[in-house]
């Protein structure tokens, strides 16, 4: 056989593997009941923080009226969701040992880690983008603001908010495949996000360079008085995607050669 008809031949059986080994981790994850009730519930009480904060809005205590600014509030809080799910979708295999059977039908540990992380984020992407538009809707709902808000206006921080979500769940992900238990996983990366994290904001000028900072000024930027300059959202995204890439390729090493 010519040699450009040989390697043809080797492509389509490594396509068809992709392919395969992206169905199944998409069936795994689709038949994971632990996974829509995770991202059920966020949704739901998205809904509910945001209208709280509307009505908060309405009174005067959130010291803005603005749509954006209210509807979005809630998402620093609505991310634990999503490091939860993350965390789940790595983790749910090793608690009954079926990564075995995973590994077994799927030897080569790299294209079933990619996999499974692909899935991951075809699942976030769109419950990501539902959840953070929901509590804007909710905001111009509750604030009558529907005359003066501009839809337009929303879609650069609505995909900030979306790119951040689904970033920080693949880092929850490959810190999951990490440490395998679902509940050390959790503590670690709650309890930076939501512990470490502020704490080395407020007495850190190098903080801002870590992935929770570089999430929020996604959607959220925040300039500085300082002098010492702001992070514009597209750093915010290439920071974010950095570190998404370096935990994964960590991941990636320790999950190839680490016994199951």
């Amino acid at each position: 056989m010519p040699e450009g008809r040989l390697s043809a031949a080797a492509a389509r059986p490594r396509s068809r593997e992709i392919v395969q080994a992206l169905a199944a981790e998409l069936s795994k994850l689709w038949s994971l009941p632990a996974a829509w009730l995770i991202v059920g519930g966020s949704l739901i009480l998205n809904l509910l923080l945001s209208a709280a904060f509307a009505s908060a809005g309405l009174q005067g205590l959130t010291g803005t009226r603005d749509v954006l600014d209210i509807g979005l509030a809630s998402i620093s809080y609505i991310q634990a969701g999503f490091i939860i799910l993350g965390i789940t979708a790595s983790c749910s295999e090793y608690a009954g040992g079926q990564i075995r059977t995973t590994l077994t039908a799927m030897p080569r540990r790299g294209l079933q880690l990619a996999a499974s992380h692909l899935a991951l984020t075809i699942l976030v992407v769109p419950a990501a983008l539902v959840t953070a538009a929901s509590g804007v809707l909710v905001a111009a709902i509750v604030l009558d603001a529907s005359a003066s808000f501009d839809p337009g206006s929303a879609v650069g921080p609505l995909a900030g908010v979306t790119g951040s979500l689904c970033l920080t769940t693949l880092i929850s992900a490959a810190i999951g495949v990490l440490l395998r238990r679902t509940l050390p996983a959790a503590a670690v990366v709650l309890g930076y996000y939501f512990i470490a994290g502020p704490l080395l904001r407020e007495h850190a000028a190098y903080a801002k360079y870590f992935p929770d900072t570089a999430g929020v000024v996604m959607w959220f930027p925040q300039p500085q008085s300082d002098g010492t300059g702001a992070l514009t959202p597209a750093q915010g995204a290439l920071l974010l995607i950095a570190w998404t890439l370096a935990v994964f390729a960590v991941a990636a090493v320790v999950y190839r050669y680490r016994d199951t």
